[in-house]
């Protein structure tokens, strides 16, 4: 619900702030004094194109901001948090016009796109009456509130679940399509594989294989460092390294005796000798193990060649060949069951398509059900809003292409025919803004509270009708107002007198400036507004008896 509207510099308003409640507002005033512009701001702020003439003379920048409460539109909510813009239960919306023709928009504080402000705009706000502004004359719209008004949400849920579920069959169905005959894929992956596997390519297997490649390449070297080594400790090229160590622990046993610190020196050399003979006989094993083998060396050599090979073959280190062998594996077991999966998509996309052909001629039944009884309720209400003998239909047409639509199987035409004799024409092409209105508040009425739209506009309503009639199309709107909130441009006041709520657009010239108030009425002022409806020029204490006897009827309903 809009709770609060604010306008700056905005055509011949310099400012406003203006709170709405629920219930059904009116907005009157002189011709002239710009009582739609409220609702050309609410256009602007729902994502329609900027237009510098909307700036007011001599002004840098029009600013407009509205704030909506959302408890009673969860739609706008789910659409916030999903676009990451919710700010708790309530929203707002900012739009800055230039005066060289830029604009900028936020939603909540944040930077948005126009689009993202009509998405948003179009869960808040429904504007009727031009042409362009129009939410009914959008064929999607009309199939959603015939499907509202016939309350079809389960079997549409059921169509679109069939629908999603083909889509998705049929999808996975054309990828395996563009794949070709895969023989061919398949023999050049097995010879990969092949070869592949003929290697031992796991992190373990190739440090081991670098390992024995450096020990054998390097087996002459080894052997000569090893035999020096224990040359060395053995005493063959000097004295024994493990003989002096001997020696210096007898020398120091003796003398322990007198100094016992020197107990702890004899221990570490006594530890020292025996890591010499360990040393030694590790390097005997060493030594022994090693072989100087030739035709090992090509081995290894050659098995390394194979696999640098392999790794330049298939682009990836050689470190990446046990995870690429992995990935070839896995596509030619993809590959190799495609035969057998492209049938099972076939049967299951056959099988979701008759569910969805079920579904659909269920959901069009009942939607042939319920178009006649919008038609009827609509035709009923315009008779009661001044257009006796006109005709409203709803035309259902199939679609023609055959592919399983989450919509449904067919789509939807509102037509129209406000004049008796005329044959009913595509709202869209109505050539009256005032009767398109009225025919909007009759389809509106028809289907009251099946909207989710919780605020709804209506401009110049009542526009070539009077007397009788205007009443009703003011008992009309204030109907919907108990449901919805209702937002009514007017000039008759016998629908003014039908409001909740009661702003007053009044026009004052100051030297060569126009200006542009609004002002919320009190009970005295709306008898004095009304009164000027009634009476025009002179107001006279019977118009004023008048406008207060409007006011009571439409409070008794």
């Amino acid at each position: 619900m809009l709770v609060h509207l604010s306008l700056r510099d905005f055509a011949v308003v310099s400012r406003a702030e203006l709170a709405f409640g629920p219930g059904m507002t009116v907005v009157s005033g002189e011709t002239g004094a710009g009582k739609s512009l409220l609702v050309d701001a609410l256009m602007w702020l729902t994502g329609a194109r900027a237009d510098a003439g909307i700036v007011r003379h001599g002004a840098e920048r029009a600013e407009l901001t509205a704030e909506f409460r959302l408890d009673d539109a969860p739609e706008a909510l789910s659409w916030l948090r999903e676009n990451e813009l919710d700010d708790g239960e309530g929203c707002q919306l900012r739009r800055v016009i230039r005066a060289d023709g830029g604009s900028r928009a936020w939603i909540n504080g944040r930077p948005a796109t126009l689009g993202q402000l009509a998405e948003l705009g179009g869960r808040l706000v429904e504007i009727h009456g031009q042409h362009e502004h129009q939410a009914l004359l959008d064929r999607g719209q009309q199939l959603a509130l015939l499907d509202a008004f016939g309350r079809h949400e389960a079997l549409l849920a059921t169509v679109q679940e069939a629908a999603r579920r083909w889509s998705a069959l049929e999808r996975e169905r054309q990828q395996l399509d563009q794949a070709g005959d895969v023989a061919d894929r398949l023999a050049w992956l097995e010879h990969q594989l092949a070869e592949l596997d003929a290697e031992r390519l796991e992190a373990e297997a190739l440090e081991e294989l670098g390992a024995a490649h450096r020990r054998q390449a390097n087996a002459a070297g080894l052997l000569e460092g090893c035999g020096h080594a224990l040359a060395r400790l053995a005493g063959d090229e000097g004295p024994s390294v493990a003989r002096l160590l001997h020696q210096v622990a007898a020398d120091l046993g003796r003398l322990a005796g007198d100094e016992p610190r020197l107990a702890e020196v004899l221990a570490l050399v006594e530890s020292a000798g025996i890591q010499v003979a360990e040393a030694a006989s590790g390097l005997e094993r060493v030594r022994d193990g090693l072989d100087l083998d030739p035709e090992r060396l090509r081995a290894l050599e050659d098995r390394l060649a194979r696999l640098h090979d392999l790794a330049r073959k298939h682009r990836v280190p050689l470190a990446g060949l046990a995870a690429r062998r992995e990935a070839l594996r896995a596509e030619h077991q993809g590959l190799a069951g495609a035969g057998e999966r492209a049938e099972h998509l076939a049967r299951e996309a056959t099988a979701a398509m008759a569910d969805w052909r079920r579904a659909a001629a269920e959901l069009g039944k009942a939607r042939h059900k319920a178009a006649e009884a919008l038609g009827a309720a609509v035709a009923s209400l315009m008779a009661e809003l001044g257009m006796a003998g006109g005709r409203f239909e709803v035309a259902l047409e199939p679609l023609e292409d055959g592919r399983p639509s989450p919509q449904g199987g067919e789509r939807c035409e509102f037509l129209v025919s406000a004049n008796p004799g005329q044959p009913p024409r595509p709202m869209r092409k109505v050539a009256s803004g005032g009767e398109l209105a009225r025919i909007s508040l009759a389809i509106e009425v028809a289907a009251l509270g099946l909207d989710s739209v919780p605020t709804m506009v209506f401009d110049e309503v009542d526009t070539g009708i009077g007397g009788a009639v205007a009443e009703v199309v003011g008992q009309k709107l204030r109907t919907l107002g108990a449901e919805r909130q209702v937002l009514c441009v007017t000039h008759l006041p016998q629908v003014a007198a039908q409001g909740h709520h009661h702003f007053q657009v009044s026009k004052s010239v100051a030297g060569d400036s126009t200006h542009s108030q609004v002002a919320a009425l009190d009970e005295a002022g709306r008898i004095e507004e009304l009164a000027r409806m009634l009476g025009g020029v002179e107001i006279t204490r019977e118009v004023r008896a008048n406008a207060k006897q409007l006011l009571s009827r439409a409070r008794r309903g």
